[in-house]
């Protein structure tokens, strides 16, 4: 029996009614009329109402409209997590601009080819990356004007944040809305080069409002956002947050001491993690000795939680719900949910745990047969999706697009299988992606780095199971004749071309790769000497 998998909302679950342009400004807008005085952010000790997050995001698009900024235009950001960042998913809609979000974990070169890509005109820079941003400035002549969104004192060739909200007309009106280009959102190649994964406003409206009720999400929570929302899955939450009028405990970047700190000092109800941040949590110094009271939900994606994690934290907190969500960039992100009721290890529902849930409301699920065949239940092919939810296309990558989307069905590139009850299973990793602290990691752009030492005859990079990321980058070496080069020494040369957390961990050298009858690498092989 072939599958194809929907699972549909129930009826009054959507909390904004279907709209035939709909804009991501509408759920700012909404939220600010009819609950001005709601807290909306907490950071660093100050707070927000959603009345005066609203004015400011206003002021923002003005601001950027003062600047030159039209339609089409790109406005991007580096910077850690900040109210101001969180401003910028919606300012640039009110000035008719698209959101460009670097990835701060990015070294120089791969944010300028980011830039080079994108092309934005302005760019909001914060205290941690005054360096880059002027890196940045000198090799673009076509980014106009560096927007200092810091703490401290404006640097003499910044534009100051504060000043230029408080000169502008606040601008309560968005052109931008349907199928019209929102985010820009970079996430990693096969290629060794990053692709721009366009997502319009009706994407992220469809996620937003969508994943509220598939995460039976509630109104009027307070939620602690300590993941980076340059990522497309911390980012698109913005959007159901604002959409909820929930509170956003907000944190710069994680540390586990300071996000227990901030559960306890701000009664956090709902959370986002990923497995490796919930392991250190629960590994903090004195967890027990916190009061966890208000917490009642715990939502985690890029990686399964591991079964005896899952069973420590459902034993340590009784009253918390644990969520699990799968997805990718191209599709807003969220593809399906594993519900709270399918993670008690002792349940009628425990065969599900090693899932990805089902389908959430809005997207189809399919598994697909290298021959386009749709499989049949248990038998594994490559999860498809398809939705309002799916992305517009990759920037400038028309022949990746066409390869990526065929017949509006997302390839995602994982191996998987549908049970009988419709629930979605993992197998493997098609595109050998490795996923490492939350974090997606290309082997390829790994290699590619490698490949540029002098000393590599031929190298291979697989993941390798660790209990603090869940997977470590692991590079497999074969070096020229003659030639040697230490293990420090290759992390180090990585560490210049990539970020940190894409370089290699550790190294082994090996005098001949495992090779299959076509020439090419058998990482299987490897995986079972260096797992």
């Amino acid at each position: 029996m072939t599958q194809t998998i929907t699972l549909h909302v129930m009826e009054n679950t959507l909390l904004t009614p279907p709209m035939t342009k709909p804009r991501l400004t509408d759920i700012l807008e909404n939220t600010a009329r009819d609950n001005p005085d709601a807290p909306a952010t907490t950071f660093k000790g100050r707070k927000q109402t959603w009345g005066e997050f609203a004015e400011r995001a206003r002021r923002l698009g003005g601001a950027l409209r003062g600047l030159g900024v039209g339609a089409d235009d790109h406005v991007g950001v580096l910077a850690l997590n900040s109210v101001r960042f969180l401003e910028a998913f919606f300012g640039p809609y009110y000035a008719d601009a698209v959101l460009v979000p670097l990835n701060y974990r990015w070294a120089v070169p791969e944010m300028l080819q980011c830039m080079q890509d994108s092309r934005p005109c302005i760019l909001l820079v914060d205290d941690a990356h005054l360096e880059q941003g002027r890196a940045i400035a000198a090799a673009c002549d076509f980014c106009r004007h560096l927007i200092y969104i810091g703490d401290g004192q404006t640097p003499e060739e910044f534009l100051d944040y504060e000043t230029l909200l408080a000169d502008a007309e606040p601008d309560a009106v968005s052109h931008r809305g349907g199928d019209d280009l929102a985010v820009l959102f970079y996430t990693g190649g096969t290629t060794g080069r990053s692709k721009g994964v366009m997502l319009s406003h009706a994407n992220l409206y469809a996620n937003a409002n969508g994943s509220v009720a598939a995460y039976r999400l509630p109104k009027g929570q307070v939620f602690l956002q300590s993941a980076p929302v340059f990522h497309a899955a911390a980012g698109a939450r913005v959007y159901s947050l604002a959409l909820l009028h929930n509170r956003v405990v907000l944190m710069d970047r994680f540390d586990p001491q300071e996000a227990l700190e901030l559960m306890q000092s701000e009664g956090v109800n709902d959370a986002l993690l990923v497995p490796t941040t919930v392991n250190m949590i629960f590994n903090a110094p004195g967890f027990a000795g916190y009061d966890l009271g208000a917490l009642r939900r715990i939502s985690y994606g890029a990686a399964p939680m591991p079964v005896p994690l899952l069973r420590r934290v459902v034993a340590a907190l009784p009253k918390v719900s644990f969520v699990q969500g799968y997805g990718a960039t191209e599709a807003s992100p969220v593809i399906s949910i594993l519900q709270s009721e399918a993670h008690d290890p002792n349940g009628p529902l425990a065969d599900k745990l090693s899932s990805v849930g089902q389908p959430v409301p809005y997207c189809s699920v399919r598994i697909e047969a290298p021959d386009g065949r749709v499989c049949d239940v248990g038998e594994v092919g490559e999860v498809c999706a398809k939705g309002p939810n799916i992305m517009r296309g990759y920037w400038n990558m028309p022949e990746l697009t066409a390869a990526a989307v065929i017949d509006g069905w997302y390839h995602t590139g994982d191996g998987g299988y549908l049970d009988g009850d419709g629930y979605l299973f993992l197998v493997d990793r098609i595109k050998d992606m490795i996923i490492t602290g939350g974090e997606n990691v290309f082997s390829s752009e790994v290699e590619n780095a490698l490949y540029q030492h002098p000393a590599i005859k031929d190298c291979a990079v697989i993941g390798r199971p660790d209990a603090t990321w869940g997977e470590a980058v692991h590079a497999v070496i074969v070096q020229k004749a003659g030639q040697t080069a230490t293990e420090a020494e290759l992390i180090e040369f990585c560490k210049s071309l990539i970020a940190r957390y894409k370089c290699p961990k550790s190294v082994s050298f090996v005098d001949v790769m495992p090779l299959s009858a076509a020439g090419k690498v058998l990482k299987t092989e490897l995986r079972k000497t260096f797992s």
